[in-house]
């Protein structure tokens, strides 16, 4: 029986596995079907689709230490795991689900891709313009970004005032310390 505490968790955990599967079937099909090189136009020269791999993190920076990157990408998804298991609503757990799911679909990369373990190269191809190369495990990173800071500008919003009773949870579980 799912309980009301852990109903948020089980949801961001659905969320991120369902994330982290379409982030990897869809680049195990990225580097069947574009092995070859070419850039596939899908939207004239503002979107296409062409395989790379990326070292670094966002626009490839830090792309000589790639390791860093994965320590940062564990240390991310454990906090991330804690925060999904303090959610308390379907909606921030939803959010974070969909930032967790994008972190392990790129540090999967990270763990299992060439050049070898914890130093490899994210799977990029999803071409925008000239700008960069991305993949479905950013855009998932990205739209629960903003699906948290939506939450938490509307939570703001709600409990902004010195004698406003809050209309409803805190998204996340208080610390210890803040329930003093």
């Amino acid at each position: 029986m799912i309980t009301e505490r852990t109903r948020p968790f089980a949801i961001a955990c659905i969320v991120a596995a369902a994330a982290v599967l379409i982030d990897q079937f869809s680049k195990a099909v990225a580097l069947t079907a574009l092995a070859d090189g070419r850039r596939v136009p899908v939207i004239g020269d503002a979107f296409g689709l062409q395989l790379a791999f990326n070292p670094g993190a966002v626009l490839g920076a830090g792309s000589g230490m790639t390791w860093v990157l994965t320590v940062v990408g564990v240390a991310a998804v454990a906090g991330l795991f804690v925060m999904a298991a303090r959610a308390r609503t379907a909606g921030w757990a939803a959010g974070v689900g969909l930032i967790l799911g994008g972190a392990v679909g790129n540090l999967i990369d990270r763990f299992m891709s060439p050049p070898g373990f914890a130093v490899g190269h994210v799977t990029d191809f999803l071409a925008y313009g000239g700008l960069f190369i991305g993949n479905l495990a950013d855009i998932f990173l990205t739209a629960g970004a903003i699906a948290v800071a939506v939450l938490l500008m509307l939570h703001q919003r709600t409990n902004n005032g010195a004698h406003v009773e809050p209309a409803g949870p805190p998204p996340f579980d208080a610390s210890p310390e803040d329930r003093q």
